[in-house]
């Protein structure tokens, strides 16, 4: 028995040609997408931006933790030692933000290692400041309702340093490797076996489309529109489905 997958538009990715977040929701429903996500919202207002939900009847199912100071290059500050009423802050304005849009899952991200350091050395440190962020947040979301995600991140290829980076559990997110184009571009995976895998396994979680289009977002949602056609074919010719 296998249950059909759910996938969510990352409109930090996706629907780069239009230039307003509002105006991104609309064509992701348009594209057959029921749901969204995306890295940092804050820069539309949290009204805004559920009016576009509304009106497109779409969901947004997940937003990252502020990123702190672009400037000095920091990538979120979970686990950023010195930085934990920075993080407090920050964890605040995601929560208020997601209860507007009713949003229930909110990435907290862990951050980089500091320039000039060496990941070995304050590895350590970075773990414990990370626990302590997790367990303060934790308290909070559980009080609102909200999920509190982790995403490790691939040290190799994506952010060197990135200091969460191996994956244990959590939110699953689709790209090709090593462009990060769309999942049926060639690549190194074999998406159709993930998501006959994830399909066997029951995962009923979202699957956040973060990858970076080769050209047109529509155009290059091909893949997808096949795996729906063949959810509908399985369906009408009546074979076993999740119950």
């Amino acid at each position: 028995m296998s249950c059909p997958l759910h996938f969510a538009a990352n409109l930090s990715w996706l629907f780069q040609e239009l230039n307003t977040l509002s105006h991104r929701v609309e064509a992701a429903a348009l594209a057959g997408f029921k749901a969204v996500e995306v890295a940092w919202p804050y820069e539309t207002e949290a009204t805004e931006l559920k009016k576009a939900l509304e009106k497109n009847g779409v969901e947004v199912v997940l937003i990252n933790t502020p990123p702190g100071n672009k400037e000095r290059g920091e990538l979120g500050l979970g686990a950023v030692p010195m930085q934990q009423a920075e993080f407090q802050t920050g964890l605040d304005l995601a929560v208020k933000y997601a209860k507007t849009v009713d949003c229930k899952r909110i990435h907290l991200m862990a951050g980089r290692v500091p320039m000039g350091q060496d990941r070995t050395s304050v590895a350590k440190e970075m773990e414990a400041t990370f626990i302590e962020n997790l367990k303060y947040a934790a308290d909070i979301l559980a009080k609102e309702g909200i999920l509190g995600l982790i995403e490790p991140i691939n040290t190799r290829i994506t952010d060197p340093r990135y200091f969460l980076n191996t994956p244990h559990q959590g939110h699953v997110q689709i790209a090709q490797v090593p462009k990060r184009n769309e999942p049926d571009s060639p690549g190194e995976i074999n998406y159709s076996h993930i998501f006959n895998l994830l399909e066997k396994l029951g995962y009923q979680g979202y699957i956040g489309c973060e990858y970076s289009p080769k050209g047109n977002t529509v155009d290059g949602l091909g893949w997808l529109r096949t795996y729906w056609s063949n959810q509908e074919s399985s369906k009408s010719a009546g074979l076993p489905g999740c119950r």
